[in-house]
C-alpha cells in the first residue's frame, strides 16, 4: 500500500506463545487495550495457532533442531472469527530483543537473514470467509552455510487498515514464534562490559552512601541466553563488603545481542577506592524447556568514594597544624634574632669601655 507522506504508519505485533488460541490483540496508537482487533468496517478478529501434526499437538510456538542445508514442513492453522471475509498477508521475519526486554520481529520491509529468509509459506497471501479456517503451509529451508547455534523469528500474518480521521496506516500482525537451532559447535557464552562504579555520599562524612553500578550484558556466543546476576561493592583489600540484594535477570538474549543494567548498592561506606564485583551465571534452555547454568563470568571496576567533608576537615586540620609550626618557627627564630642583637650590643659596649679605661 502507497503510504502518503502525511500519514503516519503504526505496527502492532501479537506473538502467539500460550498454547490456546490467541486473539488478535487491539492496540491503541499510545497502548493497548484487551479488546478483539475491528476495522472501519465492521468486526474483524482473528486467531493463529500450529497445526497438529507429527511436531505435536498443542504446541505454543515452532521449534526445531534442523542439520545446515535440511529442509522442515510444517504449517500454521488461521481462524476469521469476524463477520467479513478476511485477507491476510503471509511472511516470515527475523526476531529481536526490544529495550523493554520483550520478542519483536522486524517489519515486512526490512531485511531478514535467518527465519524471515529460511522460512517460506506456499503463497504470500489468504483470504478466510467468516467463521473459516485455512491451513497455511511452510517450509524451513536451512542454507548448507548458516551459522551454528539458535535463530529466532517468526511466521507472521497481516492487515493493514487505514483510519482517515487519525491520519495513520495501521499493521496489526499476529504470528508465531519460530526457534531454530541449526547444528554445529553450540557455543554459549556472556561477556561483561563496560562495568563502572559510581558513588554518592553525605554531608556527614562518617555516614554511608550510595552506590551505582552499571555494565553491558553482551551475548558473544552462538546460544540465546538469559542468566542470573549477582552484584557486590567492597572498600580496600576486600573489606567492607556491601551486596545489592535480588537483581532481575536479562531477558532472553539472542546470539549477538547486549542488554545493559544498573543496579543500586545502598549503604556503601566511603572507603576512598572502591570494587564493585559482578558474578553473571548463563542459563542455557533446551528443546525440552530444561534450564542449565553455566560457568560464571566475573568482572572487576574500581571507582572512588571519597568522603570529601571528612577531607576537607582533615586538610583544615594539617593546614592549622602546619601554619602553627611556622609561626613558633617564626617567633622562635625572631628571639634569636633579637638576643644575637642584645649580645651583640653589650660587647660593643664592653669593648668601648675598656677602651676608654685604657687611654
Amino acid at each position: 500500500m502507497h503510504v502518503p507522506v502525511t500519514r503516519r504508519t503504526a505496527t502492532v505485533l501479537a506473538l502467539v506463545r500460550p498454547a490456546a488460541l490467541a486473539l488478535l490483540l487491539a492496540f491503541a496508537i499510545t497502548g493497548l487495550s484487551g479488546g478483539p482487533a475491528r476495522a472501519a468496517g465492521g468486526d474483524v478478529t482473528w486467531t493463529v495457532r500450529t497445526a497438529a501434526n507429527g511436531y505435536g499437538d498443542d504446541r505454543s510456538s515452532y521449534s526445531y533442531d534442523v542439520n545446515p542445508g535440511n529442509q522442515v514442513k510444517d504449517a500454521m492453522v488461521v481462524a476469521n472469527h469476524g463477520k467479513s471475509p478476511l485477507r491476510l498477508a503471509l511472511y516470515a521475519a527475523d526476531g529481536y530483543t526490544t529495550e523493554t526486554g520483550q520478542l519483536d520481529l522486524l517489519t515486512k520491509g526490512q531485511k531478514s537473514v535467518g527465519i524471515g529468509a529460511w522460512v517460506h509459506a506456499d503463497r504470500d497471501s489468504v483470504v478466510i470467509e467468516p467463521g473459516k479456517t485455512a491451513q497455511i503451509p511452510f517450509t524451513v529451508s536451512v542454507p548448507s552455510n548458516a551459522t551454528p547455534g539458535d535463530h529466532v523469528g517468526g511466521i507472521l500474518t497481516s492487515l493493514k487498515q487505514s483510519d482517515d480521521a487519525a491520519g495513520i496506516n495501521v499493521d496489526r500482525r499476529l504470528g508465531i514464534r519460530v526457534s531454530l537451532r541449526v547444528s554445529g559447535a553450540l557455543k554459549p557464552r556472556f561477556a561483561i562490559e563496560d562495568l563502572k562504579v559510581g558513588y554518592s555520599g553525605s554531608g556527614n562524612p562518617f555516614a554511608k552512601g550510595d552506590a551505582t553500578v552499571s555494565y553491558t550484558v553482551h551475548n558473544t556466543g552462538n546460544a540465546t541466553l538469559s542468566g542470573s546476576q549477582a552484584v557486590s561493592v567492597t572498600g580496600p583489600f576486600g573489606w567492607l563488603r556491601t551486596e545489592a540484594g535480588r537483581i532481575a535477570a536479562p531477558p532472553q538474549l539472542l546470539p549477538g545481542e547486549s542488554w545493559k543494567v544498573k543496579v543500586p548498592v545502598r549503604g556503601v561506606a566511603p572507603a576512598v577506592n572502591l570494587a564493585a564485583n559482578v558474578t553473571l551465571t548463563p542459563l542455557l534452555t533446551d528443546a525440552s524447556g530444561t534450564t542449565t547454568p553455566l560457568q560464571p563470568v566475573r568482572a572487576t571496576a574500581h571507582g572512588w568514594a571519597v568522603p570529601w567533608t571528612l577531607l576537607v576537615l582533615v586538610v583544615v586540620v594539617i593546614a592549622a597544624v602546619v601554619g602553627g609550626l611556622l609561626l613558633a618557627r617564626r617567633a622562635r627564630a625572631r628571639r634569636k634574632t633579637q638576643e644575637d642583637a642584645r649580645v651583640q650590643s653589650a660587647v660593643e659596649k664592653a669593648l668601648r669601655d675598656r677602651t676608654t679605661r685604657e687611654s
